[in-house]
């Protein structure tokens, strides 16, 4: 028997958690760069520019490190699922069973196959071939990126099921999978994936300019690229608010974890409209030991309203509390991160209408250049901690609502959880270190070792001369090889 409060439960957490935060550096990245490599490319070939091409090619380079990593990382995860949490992959198999074998078919086989045209079949395949194999990248990892937060939405808002027997058994799959959570959920995430490959890009760009290495080129890649932040910030903070509104009506708890929100009313019976800029929450004490606090900003941000009450910990019974600590500082982690990333985009902006967008004003204003930069990584460090709030705020539901985490996890000794803890570790480190030197050689060389776009598309026009000719015939490549002698 598995106790709820114990240690090989603390660690399965642990372990779980470190699994997927190591996962979920890589597979966003691949989902929006897709996309971004997409129109770069379609750019190409509209405009003849062979700057794009290159541009292209760079930044495939990266891609395919992060898409490798992303994989290895991916099938540890899948791992984990049935060592750490046996009884919980068998109770939802029903449903998870399906999800995750769309999520199979989108990801290994409509992907895969297409990422292998896409990275090796320049030069072998005709440039319309080659785009149309790049835009079916960004197609299935959204795709697979769909059917993998259907799942984790499920879990936060289990719909359209009937747990029966030890099973979820599903009663009406529409609802199981445009479940509440998902709705919003999954728009949240997948714009989180085009913010994070649009400043990833961005940062790179911003990197050579700043150190004056081929500084015209990504100028080229910079100036689109803000212009689009411009539009996918907002727009995520937008999002990033309806969710919260969402997580307010469907997961109380996980929202007054989030706000540090211990009381619905004050003490005078008036509705508790009071958010917490900053605070220490006490948990056991049921109440913050200090805060900093706003009146009817809270109120304001999640009912729309100036006075409406917002359920607070004081109405759940204490073992259906999540901790606070973590969602709490982590959310206002993602919330800064996100209003910060508008101020550089707004910036560059001002930049551009100004007419400093080019190289050698650029280099006149070095903050900017830093600042850019620097923005790189925190599209990480959102993802990351906004991860971080939607697990832990569904504690101690690995369902929330009808499956306690307790239940779902396998029963191990804390030797076994250990050893299963420290071997992910390393692994996951290994592949972390490996992408990031692969990441450095990348970037050290630039742009200098990539052919000119003809020497790898003129025999596809020479074909294509020789057809409106009237010939067209194309001798196979084994027809002048020597052949085996045989004596039948």
């Amino acid at each position: 028997m598995v106790i709820e409060n114990s240690l090989p439960v603390l660690l399965s957490r642990l372990d779980f958690a470190w699994i997927t935060s190591m996962h979920i550096l890589w597979t966003p990245m691949t989902i929006g760069m897709s996309w971004l490599l997409f129109f770069m490319e379609l750019a190409w070939l509209k405009s003849g520019d062979e700057r794009w091409y290159k541009l292209n090619r760079f930044f495939e380079k990266i891609f395919i490190i992060n898409f490798g990593a992303g994989v290895a990382t991916g099938v540890t995860m899948e791992m984990a699922f049935g060592i750490l949490y046996g009884p919980f992959s068998q109770a939802v198999g029903p449903f998870f069973g399906n999800i995750l074998g769309f999520e199979t078919i989108t990801a290994f086989m409509y992907e895969a196959g297409f990422i292998g045209l896409m990275v090796f079949g320049w030069g072998k395949i005709s440039k319309g071939m080659h785009l149309f194999a790049t835009l079916n990248v960004g197609i299935s990892s959204s795709l697979s990126a769909m059917w993998i937060l259907v799942a984790n939405s499920w879990m936060q808002t289990p719909n359209g099921v009937v747990l029966k027997d030890g099973l979820f058994q599903v009663s009406n799959w529409w609802h199981a999978i445009l479940n509440d959570n998902f709705i919003w959920g999954f728009p949240h995430m997948w714009v989180a994936t085009v913010e994070l490959a649009l400043f990833v890009f961005a940062s790179v760009s911003a990197w050579f300019i700043l150190k004056n290495r081929h500084a015209d080129l990504f100028i080229k890649i910079l100036k689109p690229t803000l212009l689009a932040l411009l539009i996918v910030t907002p727009l995520q903070i937008f999002i990033g608010d309806s969710v919260g509104q969402d997580v307010a009506k469907t997961q109380p708890t996980s929202l007054a974890a989030m706000e540090g929100h211990f009381h619905t009313y004050l003490p005078n019976g008036k509705p508790n409209t009071n958010w917490n800029l900053i605070a220490i929450p006490d948990v056991q004490a049921g109440k913050n030991l200090f805060a900093i606090q706003i009146p009817h900003v809270l109120s304001l941000l999640e009912t729309h309203t100036w006075s409406s009450p917002v359920q607070g910990m004081d109405e759940f019974p204490v073992n259906e509390r999540p901790d606070v600590w973590v969602p709490f500082y982590a959310f206002r982690t993602m919330v800064a991160i996100g209003f910060f990333l508008f101020f550089v985009a707004l910036w560059g902006n001002w930049l551009r209408v100004r007419g400093k967008m080019n190289a050698l004003e650029l280099r006149k204003n070095p903050w900017f250049l830093r600042a850019v930069v620097f923005s790189g990584f925190l599209p990480y460090l959102a993802i990351w901690t906004g991860w971080w709030v939607r697990e832990i705020g569904r504690q101690p539901w690995v369902v929330f609502g009808m499956m306690r985490t307790y239940e779902g996890v396998s029963n191990m000794g804390v030797t076994q959880e250990i050893v299963w803890f420290v071997g992910y570790i390393i692994f996951e480190l290994v592949v972390w270190s490996g992408a990031w030197y692969f990441f450095s050689r990348v970037i050290q060389k630039g742009v200098d070792d990539i052919p000119h776009s003809d020497t790898l598309f003129q025999h596809h026009s020479e074909d294509h001369d020789a057809a409106q000719a009237g010939g067209g015939h194309v001798a196979p490549t084994f027809a002048h090889k020597p052949m085996m002698h045989s004596d039948r």
